[in-house]
């Protein structure tokens, strides 16, 4: 097929274009959205992210006396010369139709090819309009679309179909649209790269689909099941706002089959359904189909992960028997990779974009780009960076938020397991009565076992503290990745409705040079619980407490017990969150163990009585991983 003329047989169609959208975009305007990322301060995509994507889409497809700042229109200008753009509605086996973009390279070929399905949003493929124009920079021909019944009707962008939630229909889409790209661009190689709902995606046909030579998988998951429910505790608020970014109601987004598996989840039943439907929906199931197929996997995520919370994926991780990488990052969902996705920093390197090319490049290019030397896995610090104050623009007074003038450090691992060289054990104490804190001491230092075993400490259940996971979904994991974490005041948390535990200033250990404790793995923590309910909610956070007893949170994980009987004990014992955390020399670890979090489905019954005790068979116990 020529390299320069349009697509043949029918495979592309004109571009319809979006309502109220030209490819007319101002300085100002553009101005305004630099260094944003997908997400609006409500947790919604970000309205401006969104025009901006429409508007790249429409200046490539319809071209026209569109007027755009000097960086994106020299992008675009670019891309016309190396690539041709196209429309597409692309048949999937079972008739239903995939609205698609393409990029094919002009020159002679054959080139590699990178298929990108769209995340979960109501605006498909158009909002990552950017990265396209970055692949196809780089010599790739691009095909993105958007996965089966995502999307506001009307729109170009929008497929047809029920949305599936990764399920095999979406495992077929995606060998269809490779089916399409084999027929219509003749690649030399095939990768994928997707971010949230696109990085599962991409996982799951890669395992199904040999022809897949590369993955790279953003703010993504490896167990869909525990993703959503894990510890006996379903993720709520998760949950509720991917409801929420489909494009319409439940009732016609979905079949009857995954509306009912919604509706039990939202209303706390049958959850053996949900589970077995969420680990078919799983990367990890499939691990030996993918380590078949040899098949480089990318990861990024966030420490802070709100929808796909680490652990999950570290397992999925740990499995792979693959050329891999794990990069981690301080934020939340797409926090990282964002900008770099939307176009947002065009200025300015967007490391974690960098590092996906980058893999990309290795493995479908051949580039021996230094990635043949990276450790596996890779991560920042919790909170390393170094701020500097931001200043009204009008009176130069400090606004209360800061920028970021170092980035925060990272550190390289051979593998996962090397992350966690040792681990400090902590005994919990009873002597918190009348409201005041027990304390954290290390093991070997109680001077009588008494001090951490035999006691009871209460708790009124079923209400929330200030000590909250996150103010909202992105919302404080962006405020996290942009310099201003989430600062809490501890004086403030009721301890009629919670309990806590907190150690002595921390001082350096020998060799350390500031870090009073370098936290890095998965803590463990052990209680005993009774409930005056047949059930109860425990969830666990871990604090880094400064002089003044503000703080900033570490890690956390909840877990939900039922079939307690009043007046007898049930030990329990769970893993919180990884985190790589330095709490620095002279602040104190504290514990804090509610009941109740908007993010989280709780067992807790309100204002009934939860009791944790430390018995000798038994003792409560705060395991924090170092490194």
């Amino acid at each position: 097929m020529p390299q320069d003329t349009p697509f043949a047989n029918g495979s592309s169609e004109e571009f319809p274009g979006f309502p109220g959208i030209t490819a007319r975009l101002t300085a100002a305007e553009a101005s305004r959205m630099t260094g944003r990322g997908l997400w609006a301060a409500d947790g919604t995509v970000d309205p401006d992210a969104v025009r901006l994507g429409q508007t790249l889409a429409t200046a490539l497809l319809n071209g026209g006396d569109g007027e755009l700042p000097a960086v994106l229109a020299a992008h675009i200008e670019e891309v016309r010369g190396l690539a041709l753009p196209a429309y597409h509605r692309i048949d999937a086996t079972d008739g239903i139709r995939l609205s698609a973009f393409s990029l094919r390279q002009r020159g002679p070929g054959p080139h590699p090819l990178v298929v990108v399905p769209a995340g979960w949003t109501p605006f498909g493929w158009p909002l990552f309009l950017w990265a396209y124009l970055a692949l196809a920079r780089r010599g790739y021909h691009v095909l993105a679309y958007t996965p089966r019944g995502l999307g506001i009707p009307g729109l170009p962008s929008t497929s047809e179909g029920f949305v599936d939630v990764a399920g095999p229909h979406d495992w077929a889409d995606g060998s269809a649209v490779v089916d399409f790209a084999v027929e219509h661009l003749a690649p030399s190689v095939i990768g994928f790269l997707g971010e949230s709902y696109g990085s599962g995606i991409s996982q799951l046909v890669a395992a199904h689909d040999d022809r897949v030579a590369a993955v790279v998988a953003l703010s993504t998951w490896g167990n869909l099941a525990t993703s959503l429910y894990d510890h006996d505790t379903r993720h709520l608020a998760a949950v509720k706002a991917l409801l929420a970014l489909t494009g319409g109601p439940v009732e016609t987004k979905f079949d009857e089959a995954n509306q009912k598996i919604l509706a039990d989840f939202l209303a706390d039943r049958n959850l053996d359904r949900v589970v077995e439907w969420g680990r078919l929906r799983a990367p990890e199931s499939y691990l030996h189909l993918t380590n078949e197929n040899e098949t480089p996997t990318f990861f990024s995520n966030t420490w802070h992960e709100g929808l796909f919370a680490v652990n999950q994926l570290l397992e999925t991780f740990d499995g792979l028997d693959v050329p891999k990488r794990l990069n981690l990052w301080i934020g939340d969902h797409a926090a990282p990779e964002g900008p770099g996705l939307i176009g947002t920093e065009p200025g300015r390197t967007n490391v974690p974009m960098a590092e996906a090319y980058a893999w990309l490049d290795h493995h479908l290019k051949g580039e021996r780009n230094g990635v043949e030397d990276w450790e596996q896995v890779c991560h920042q610090v919790m909170f390393t960076y170094v701020t500097e104050p931001v200043p009204d623009p009008g009176t130069g007074e400090p606004t209360g938020e800061n920028r970021i003038v170092e980035e925060a450090s990272r550190e390289r691992r051979a593998d996962w397991s090397r992350v966690t060289t040792g681990v400090e054990v902590f005994g919990l104490t009873g002597d918190g009565a009348g409201g005041t804190d027990g304390r954290l001491l290390p093991a070997g230092e109680t001077t009588a076992p008494s001090e951490v075993t035999g006691w009871r400490r209460a708790f009124l259940a079923g209400v929330d503290t200030e000590a909250t996971v996150m103010d909202g979904l992105m919302k404080t994991g962006r405020a996290e990745r942009d310099g201003n974490p989430k600062t809490y005041d501890t004086r403030k948390i009721d301890r009629r409705h919670a309990l806590v535990w907190t150690t002595a200033p921390l001082a350096s250990p020998a060799g350390e040079a500031t870090a009073g404790r370098r936290v890095r793995g998965i803590p463990r923590l052990r209680l005993t619980v009774r409930s005056t309910a047949a059930s109860a909610c425990l969830i666990a956070h871990l604090f880094d407490v400064a002089e003044d007893g503000t703080a900033r949170i570490i890690t956390h994980e909840p877990l939900n017990v039922y079939g307690l009987t009043p007046d007898q004990d049930r030990t329990v014992t769970w893993r919180l969150q990884a985190a790589a955390y330095d709490i620095a020399a002279g602040h104190r670890l504290m514990l804090v163990v509610d009941s109740k979090d908007p993010l989280y489905g709780d067992a807790s019954v309100t204002w009934t009585q939860t009791v944790i005790s430390s018995p000798e068979g038994a003792p409560a116990f705060l395991e924090v991983p170092l490194g």
